[in-house]
């Protein structure tokens, strides 16, 4: 809770945490794929497993992003995204001009894209400076905060690395009825879910 030992804690402060603990063994969850943020309480599951013995603990997977809104899935880019969904979410995703502290799209180029292909390729017009490879992370970010790399030009650069990285697993739902199937229960479960938290 970001709180100190000391500090003096609200009973949500203390049930919160706990709860969240408790969904990933009513769940059966083998892989806990949360944010940063809800970090302490999957290494709070796992503690639990080691102090009851319990086998089978989950698999942390934490993800850079800050923040999740569990309302509204336009704010992440799932696996089984089409092209046109994944090109609407990054030409609407958050990406201030020369801003790199909390700007998505830079975090999906450092954690992602760069690891992936060891450079990213920017298409730009003879105008804006033709196309540009950046090689490493910190020349990208000197090209950005400096305005040379305008959010204009890096957002479908961007679009077009992810979908590429994404096609193998759309191919994947498309050839294999099992994997399709699963999708379908997996979206039918989740609008579920959030038809019953509105």
């Amino acid at each position: 809770m970001g709180q100190s030992e000391q500090g003096e804690l609200s009973a949500a402060q203390i049930f919160y945490p706990c709860m969240q603990c408790a969904d990933i063994f009513f769940l059966k969850a083998d892989i806990c794929q949360l944010g940063m943020d809800q970090r302490e309480v999957n290494v709070l599951a796992r503690e639990y497993c080691d102090d009851n013995r319990r086998k089978n603990k989950p698999i942390i997977l934490s993800h850079r992003q800050e923040k999740m809104s569990k309302s509204d899935p336009s704010s992440s880019i799932f696996m089984e995204d089409d092209e046109a969904e994944v090109n609407l979410k990054i030409k609407k995703a958050y990406c201030p001009p020369k801003i790199v502290q909390g700007n998505p799209c830079l975090e999906y180029i450092k954690y992602l894209i760069l690891p992936w292909f060891k450079e990213f390729k920017v298409e730009r017009s003879v105008e804006n400076g033709g196309d540009k490879a950046f090689k490493s992370y910190e020349g990208l970010i000197a090209s950005y905060e400096s305005g040379e790399l305008h959010p204009g030009d890096l957002k479908p650069s961007l679009s077009k690395a992810l979908n590429t990285v994404l096609e193998p697993v759309r191919e994947h739902f498309k050839k294999d009825a099992n994997a399709r199937d699963l999708l379908k229960r997996i979206k039918v479960l989740t609008e579920s879910q959030n038809d019953a938290r509105i």
